[in-house]
């Protein structure tokens, strides 16, 4: 398996939302050599899907709070991870990430600033998953800006 994208987030929690938004996106494409998992609020519980198939680049997208305007996307860089505030689930992405190491030859963390967590997704959100949809599709990554 090439890619891997875990999409982690709460439906019903505004923009927290992102991640399931955007499993939702890429399930409809049907990409070639992409696995999409739409997580959820408990990405512990698809740890097992990851092992099997050991990709070799594991996307994990979540919203996160990075003092940004909202929607602005970012890959965090590991040694960021554990001192964001990410998200409404109840393992520590850090852990999570740590955890999967051993079956990902590539992990990468990208992160949507939020607006609000509550009701629907915002539209600057909304307009960025769109925007992240095309640029997984394409494989595009480097336009994605890293926080250092």
């Amino acid at each position: 398996m090439k890619y891997a994208i875990m999409c982690i987030g709460n439906r019903e929690g505004g923009d927290d939302s992102v991640g399931p938004y955007i499993a939702d996106k890429l399930k409809k494409i049907h990409l070639k050599n992409f696995l999409i998992i739409d997580c959820e609020t408990v990405p512990e519980n698809y740890t097992s899907i990851v092992k099997n198939h050991k990709p070799e680049n594991l996307f994990i997208i979540d919203a996160v709070e990075m003092g940004l305007t909202p929607g602005e996307t970012r890959i965090i860089s590991k040694d960021k991870i554990g001192i964001m505030h990410i998200s409404t689930h109840n393992i520590p992405l850090s852990v999570l990430i740590k955890y999967l190491e051993p079956y990902a030859s590539n992990i990468v963390l990208i992160g949507i600033q939020p607006k609000k967590l509550s009701g629907k997704i915002t539209e600057p959100v909304k307009k960025s998953a769109n925007k992240l949809v095309k640029i997984l599709r394409n494989a595009e990554l480097k336009k994605i800006e890293i926080i250092q």
